[in-house]
């Protein structure tokens, strides 16, 4: 009987794809319900047992790669290609907003005052806390290449030292977003301006967070030496995800933020 040996592994069955997606729902109806009655209860569970499922997830993922050696080069050959399109797919959902605010930057409306910004809008200043969000970004995305190269010339506590700096840099800039938010003189609620200021802004910070979370569960398996210079396929996915989001910030800075402002 000839056997044939594909250049895949079938995945098992397991639970992860369909929880997942049912707490996405609850994490929806959440966020409705949040917005519109205040209530945050049901969007604080969806987002507790949304963890938890994607931690259950990764871990089955790890130990396919790292200890079951299911991750053959054709599979990390497909793996990068979803990561690609995946990166693709983002580019359009934030091309949706950029699409937005070019709109009614370029053409402002009567409800708007016919200008931009809009009447009785005062705009963050983009030389202040954005600008230094931008050289935290920038910063962070020059540690996490310095990182890379620590790994593949397999220098595992520059590796460790480099992404732990990253980190603090992801986060730091996360805080200082969020402290941008609560000192700004506008709200969601204000106009287009708010709407699309927060709405951009918002789903990037919540890409930063992902991205943070990504290289901290990377850094944890540099530690436990999961990783080695030739096979080390979340790191490099986790490097691209993290300039993805640099990118993204690029923009966001140079269009919302500076020329929206002027």
């Amino acid at each position: 009987m000839k056997v044939y040996r594909l250049p895949y592994h079938l995945v098992e069955l397991r639970p992860w794809p369909l929880t997942s997606a049912i707490r996405a729902i609850f994490i929806a109806l959440g966020l409705i319900n949040w917005l519109h009655f205040n209530d945050a209860i049901l969007l604080l569970l969806g987002t507790t047992t949304m963890i938890l499922s994607i931690f259950q997830w990764w871990r089955d993922i790890i130990r396919e790669a790292t200890y079951m050696g299911k991750h053959t080069s054709h599979v990390q050959g497909g793996l990068k290609l979803g990561m690609l399109l995946f990166i693709t797919s983002e580019i359009c959902f934030f091309s949706a907003f950029f699409w937005a605010f070019f709109h009614r930057r370029l053409t402002p409306s009567i409800e708007a005052g016919c200008t931009w910004p809009p009447i009785s809008i005062t705009t963050i200043n983009p030389l202040r806390v954005p600008l230094l969000n931008t050289i935290i970004l920038l910063s962070s995305g020059f540690t996490v290449t310095w990182s890379h190269h620590c790994l593949i010339t397999k220098k595992r506590l520059k590796t460790t030292l480099t992404l732990a700096l990253t980190i603090t840099l992801g986060t730091y800039f996360t805080f200082l977003q969020a402290s941008e938010y609560i000192e700004s003189s506008f709200t969601i609620a204000d106009r287009v301006y708010g709407s699309i200021f927060f709405v951009a802004t918002g789903f990037h910070g919540i890409h930063v967070i992902i991205g943070t979370l990504f290289l901290l569960i990377n850094i944890l398996r540099n530690i436990k030496a999961h990783f080695s210079n030739n096979h080390h396929l979340r790191f490099e996915i986790a490097a691209w995800y993290w300039h993805f989001v640099d990118v993204v910030w690029i923009c966001l800075y140079t269009s919302v933020y500076w020329w929206g402002s002027l």
